[in-house]
């Protein structure tokens, strides 16, 4: 589903990939969580400007599919296309941007693409056929060395890998080491976080062994891309996978979006789970330097979501499918989720309790009911009109100031990949903003203000008072047009809703000055998060 063609003249151009998951099951909150957090770098970058283009897709040709087909009793492509759908349906539910999606099994651009690159890495002679035998994962769909194993067992699934022998194509890996490691030293390649990289350099330092990247085609039950010139072979599912980064933008086929995206000055991002990191790390890399394209310019590694202490995934049988959950409270509730509980480069444990108990307290009690109060007061005390403050008052008031630095600080997290830590400070300038109100008490400048009025004594008092409540409220709408803008990337259904009650029904794509308000019409309408 790819759109339409950006303009060639804008800069600077970014590139964003999530992994792309097996289609054996359906989606689970975990892989809901890289969804998210890509989509929030991939909003974040197009509201600073950039030009940006976001990539998602489903890997199709593995065995696991295969055999989740044959346990089914149907026929693989039925499953494939079945579970890519409900992957694909992600797009709605969790509020995401991507602009393209690319499913390897079905996709005419990615079996071209995956062809081109084997045979570029061939033709540079890295590429030889050799009997194998070893220690084989399905789950992980990686051949394993005995002292990899944690007590003879998958140190991702913890399954016992079987024994596999047979003649297979592979990758000159060896060769790359070296080059690997200069990448690495000089910072051709960033990893975030800094301990993820280091366990990358620790994998080179103890150097590469060749790999398999074919597997027989009665193995794989004839399904997959047959290895060029050798029916006998598909092409193994990684170096597939791994391939429609590059296939997606038209890679041996029609390049002109590559040339964009991929080459010259381009920021290339992958967004992926630790578990795959060596694939992404090591064996990508090696594969791009072998057919003559850029390597990688970033690589953001996020932890795992947990359910009591355990990785949550399809073949743990703990999955939790996030389209229910984000039914439930709202999409943006998941989202909040997802960012601010689960630390960005670290494991986090989901909880219903906690998830409906941070939508209640965080997003509705504190936010939500921030939003309402100083709506409805603009409402009540001002009839819906925001009035000018004196001249200076926004270089003085303690709590636009406090928003004037709150933009600089979440865009430094969100350019740091630490979604968590602007989250919270959104969250601190938000009870700083509840503060603000209880400490103003604008309804009781309101009652004096009126009071003064009816009375037709202390029309001095009376006029300051008023005046004290309109700067108040001034302050205070201003600090929630601050909040629209820094959530855009993060709850983007929220800042759209919060930005119409403000009267800026396009949205904020980048900051504006708390004047831009005077003479609004905003509207307080339902809660901006109702209690469910």
């Amino acid at each position: 589903m790819p759109i339409e063609t950006p303009d060639p003249d804008a800069s600077p151009h970014r590139y964003i990939t999530t992994a792309i998951p097996y289609v054996n099951a359906a989606p689970h909150v975990g892989f809901a969580l890289e969804m998210v957090q890509a989509d929030a770098l991939a909003r974040f970058y197009r509201q600073s400007g950039d030009e940006v283009r976001f990539q998602a897709g489903t890997d199709e040709n593995s065995i696991k599919n295969v055999q989740a087909a044959n346990l089914a009793g149907i026929p693989v492509a039925e499953l494939v296309q079945r579970n890519a759908l409900r992957f694909l349906a992600l797009k709605d539910s969790l509020d995401l941007s991507f602009d393209d999606f690319v499913r390897t099994s079905a996709d005419a651009r990615h079996k071209a693409g995956t062809e081109h690159l084997w045979k570029a890495c061939c033709d540079n002679g890295d590429i030889y056929k050799s009997a194998y035998r070893g220690l084989y994962c399905t789950g992980c769909e990686q051949f394993y060395g005995v002292d990899d194993l944690h007590d003879g067992r998958c140190p991702e699934h913890g399954t016992i890998p079987e024994t596999v022998e047979e003649e297979n194509w592979f990758f000159r890996l060896s060769r790359y080491r070296d080059r690997l490691r200069s990448l690495y030293a000089r910072g051709e390649i960033e990893i975030v976080p800094e301990s993820r990289r280091n366990e990358v350099l620790a994998w080179i330092e103890q150097g590469l062994t060749d790999f398999s990247i074919s597997r027989s085609a009665a193995r794989a039950g004839g399904w997959g891309i047959s290895v060029p010139g050798d029916p006998e072979q598909v092409i193994y599912v990684w170096f597939d996978a791994l391939g429609s980064y590059v296939t997606g933008l038209g890679y041996g086929s029609d390049e002109a979006l590559l040339s964009r995206y991929w080459t010259g000055s381009a920021s290339r991002e992958h967004v992926i789970g630790k578990g795959i990191t060596r694939f992404h790390a090591v064996y990508w890399p090696a594969m791009l330097l072998s057919a003559g394209l850029p390597v990688p310019t970033r690589i953001l590694v996020h932890g795992y979501v947990t359910l009591e202490g355990r990785k949550i995934g399809k073949s743990a049988g703990n999955a939790i499918d996030p389209v229910p959950l984000a039914a439930e409270l709202g999409t943006d509730a998941l989202r909040y989720y997802l960012l601010r509980h689960i630390r960005s480069t670290g494991d986090g444990d989901f909880s219903h309790e906690r998830f409906r108990q941070a939508y209640e307290s965080e997003l509705a009690g504190q936010l939500g009911n921030l939003a309402h109060r100083v709506l409805s007061m603009i409402e009540r005390y001002c009839g819906g009109i925001l009035p000018a403050p004196p001249d200076g008052f926004a270089a003085t008031d303690r709590l636009l100031k406090a928003g004037q630095g709150l933009n600089a600080t979440v865009t430094g997290h969100l350019q740091a990949f630490a979604f968590d830590h602007a989250l919270d400070a959104l969250w601190l300038f938000i009870a700083e903003a509840n503060r603000y109100v209880s400490e103003e008490e604008p309804w009781v400048l309101a009652r004096k203000a009126t009071s003064g009025q009816d009375s037709g004594q202390n029309s001095g008092d009376a006029t300051a008072n008023l005046a004290k409540l309109h700067r108040c409220l001034f302050s205070l709408a201003g600090a929630l047009q601050t909040i629209a803008e820094c959530i855009v990337p993060l709850l983007p259904a929220a800042s759209r809703r919060l930005s119409k009650k403000l009267g800026k029904d396009g949205g904020y794509s980048a900051p504006a000055s708390p004047d831009a308000l005077i003479g609004t019409r905003v509207a307080a309408g339902a809660p901006l998060f109702p209690m469910r």
